[in-house]
Order: C-alpha cells, then structure tokens, then sequence
C-alpha cells in the first residue's frame, strides 16, 4: 500500500533536480520501479505519482467519452499537463523547466506528502493556502469524513 505522508523542505539544485526524502522514496510501492509521473496540479504546485497510482487516475481520464466536449477538454488539458520523469541513483528527479516555471519553483521546494501522491510546492505559495485555524480543518473533516 502506498503511503506518503508529512512535509519535507528540500533543495532544487542548479540543474532542477529536486532530490526526494528517504521517507517518501521508501514508501513508493516496492514494484513501481523508478519510473514516476510529474504533473502540473489544479493549484499553483506540481503533483508526482508513483506509476502505480498514476495509472489508475490515466484510466479514468482516458476512459471519458472522445465525443462529449467537456471530456475531451479534460483529457486534453491532463494528458499535456503530465512528464515521465525517472528517479536516478541518488534518489533525484529532473523538474522540467516548464513545469518549475508553473510551481514558481527555484532553488527551495516543499514535499508534501498526501497519501497515495505527493505535491512539491514553493514554499511561499504552500504558506498562502495553508489552512491553519484547526477549527476550519475540523469543519472540513466532519463534512467529508462523516458518514
């Protein structure tokens, strides 16, 4: 089961290589190999898959409808959005300069851990839309969790 979780802040070295903590590495599916997903996220950050998991959303969008508008649109905008990228030896990727560009990425990242996919975001704009206040995170957990 995957299982990726916490913050970590990290380094992007001068030729865009962001090298992912030991914890969140350790914990991509054993037989997922080194081949991960990068893609640009709905908010301003980046959002990588391990293969496994990426897979699962691809049939979901690859399954809509060709014919239906919206459809197309979706998987259009999702598909250009998306960068096979391995990771090396030493526990590194390669962010693409565009998709660094779209994150407002440099020199410092923030991993983030959410489950089953991890977001890597500047740290300023993970800042901006962080909800601190626990009692607005506690609304939010009583409207979606409860049964």
């Amino acid at each position: 089961m995957t299982f990726l979780a916490s913050k970590y802040d990290c380094k992007i070295d001068a030729k865009g290589r962001l090298v992912l903590p030991s914890r969140i590495k350790g914990n991509f599916p054993e037989d997922a190999g080194n081949e991960v997903v990068l893609r640009m996220a709905f908010e301003p950050c980046l959002i990588l898959y391990p293969m496994v998991e990426f897979k699962k959303t691809y049939q979901k969008i690859a399954g809509l409808n060709e014919f239906n508008k919206e459809h197309r649109a979706l998987q259009r905008n999702f598909f250009s959005s998306i960068q096979p990228v391995e990771i090396d030896s030493s526990g590194r990727i390669l962010l693409p300069k565009t998709m660094m560009e779209y994150a407002g990425l440099d020199k410092e990242a923030l991993v983030v851990g959410t489950g089953l996919r991890v977001e890597i975001w500047n740290p300023e704009r993970y800042n901006e839309q962080a909800i601190d206040d626990p009692d607005e995170l506690s609304k939010l957990a009583e409207k979606y969790l409860m049964d």
